[in-house]
């Protein structure tokens, strides 16, 4: 069986040369394409990457997320003679820590906006039903009809709607469908490594105050090695997650994804207001929703896309 570019290959070379001079190099014409038409098939299905990096990172993310979860409990919280304390802190810590690996699930396993693959056939191209002078983009790669503002990712081996880059802690890109669990992502992680941090401050200090046995289960030194190490940890993912959240914002007001700031693309999009672009990603209209990684946004469904040659 042919691979997908090999059959593109095979459909550039079976047409005739009258239809590709009046179909491919004539001037540039946006066409607006119906947005149901480049939704993958998958968007509705499971959607999983099998990169050995990218599985190691969510692995990690996911392990220091229940080491944090482990020094907070059993080092600090159940040895506190303030039940009060133990019980607030407790019960904010570990709401924060389940939206935050909610979200770490649901950017993992969405489907960033995977344009079908190997639809650059000459019959698809037909259906479309173009005018003389009007063109298509198609990706060398995945053999797919390519619209505006999507990009190929050799990780996922599929051409990405607005994809802004591949992150390999949650395993995937990070594109039109799933930027909204990729932001609460970065957020829920940034406000669970603060309050860790705030809580390791507040133990230390308890603890100088008092005998060192008295406020852990565990040994003196035991308890300062695991409290150092979630200090480090909560510091690290803190300074990490609050840039990557500030550059997703950014990027989402200004309507502009990473690759396109990187390769300072030309702008053939529309221009709307960073109000409207916010609901573009979280939803419509502003409500709590918009923090819930368990709302699936609507993006538009009337949107149109262009290929662009």
């Amino acid at each position: 069986m042919k691979s997908p570019v090999h059959r593109c290959r095979d459909v550039e070379q079976s047409r005739g040369q009258a239809w590709a001079r009046t179909t491919l190099f004539q001037t540039e014409h946006r066409i607006p394409i119906s947005k149901d038409v480049i939704t993958s098939s998958s968007a509705s299905a499971m959607w999983f990457i099998k990169d050995a990096c990218g599985i190691i990172c969510a692995l990690i993310t996911w392990l220091l997320v229940l080491y944090a979860e482990f020094v907070v409990l059993f080092v600090m919280l159940l040895p506190s003679k303030n039940l009060t304390y133990s019980i607030v802190n407790g019960s904010l810590f570990n709401a924060l820590a389940f939206l935050a690996l909610a979200s770490h699930l649901r950017a993992m396993c969405t489907d960033p906006g995977a344009v079908p693959k190997g639809n650059a056939t000459k019959e698809y191209i037909e259906s479309l039903q173009l005018k003389p002078g009007q063109v298509v983009y198609k990706c060398p790669k995945c053999c797919s009809i390519k619209p505006d503002r999507a990009h190929h990712c050799s990780v996922c081996k599929r051409c990405i709607r607005k994809m802004d880059h591949h992150c390999p802690w949650v395993n995937n890109c990070v594109g039109e469908n799933n930027q909204k669990y990729f932001v609460l992502f970065t957020m829920y992680i940034a406000l669970v490594s603060l309050h860790a941090l705030f809580m390791v401050v507040f133990h230390f200090l308890y603890c100088f105050e008092d005998d060192w046995t008295k406020c852990s289960s565990f040994s003196p030194p035991a308890t300062v090695i695991l409290l150092i190490l979630l200090c480090f940890e909560g510091l690290l993912f803190l300074i990490f997650t609050s840039v990557m959240f500030g550059t997703q914002v950014h990027s989402i007001c200004t309507d502009e994804t990473g690759i396109e700031q990187l390769k300072k693309e030309e702008r053939r999009w529309a221009k709307k207001t960073k109000w409207m672009n916010l609901r573009a990603v979280f939803g419509h209209p502003f409500s709590l929703l918009w923090f819930s990684p368990f709302s699936t946004p609507d993006h538009g469904k009337a949107e149109t896309y262009q290929y662009v040659v």
